[in-house]
Order: structure tokens, then sequence, then C-alpha cells
């Protein structure tokens, strides 16, 4: 990859955490995402904010939360 665009996109990131769950026995149940939005602030973030309404809910089908990198998540 020659830019962090490419290595940062969704697909990637998708792909990435893909590897990872079937490496480790897990299974994707759910996907949250915010395509094309920064990470500095959680205004507008309706993937990020879905994912913790849904933990703080007791709604969460899941017991592992995959991130490609923290930094992807929420500066």
């Amino acid at each position: 990859m020659f830019t962090d665009h490419q290595r940062y996109s969704t697909q990637n990131q998708a792909a990435a955490i893909a590897v990872y769950a079937a490496q480790h026995d897990l299974i994707i149940i759910r996907t949250y995402a915010d395509e094309g939005r920064s990470g500095l602030r959680i205004h507008r973030r309706e993937g990020l904010i879905e994912l913790i309404d849904d933990v703080r809910s007791g709604r969460a089908e899941f017991d592992h939360i995959l991130v490609y990198d923290v930094s992807r998540w929420g500066r």
C-alpha cells in the first residue's frame, strides 16, 4: 500500500479484521462503520454512537469488539 488512505480504507480494515477473527475462531456478527468521518469527535459518528448505545442498553449480541487500529476508533 502506498498511502494511509489505502491502508485505512474501510475495505482493507474489514479484510484485516476478518482474517484476525478467523485466526482466533471468532465470528463477525455485526459491523459498525463511519465511512468518511473523522475520529476526532463523536458528533456525526452514527456507527460509533450505535455501538455504544447497543452495549449500554444490553442489545449487543457479541462479547468482543474488533478494531483494526485503535486510532481508527477515536482519537
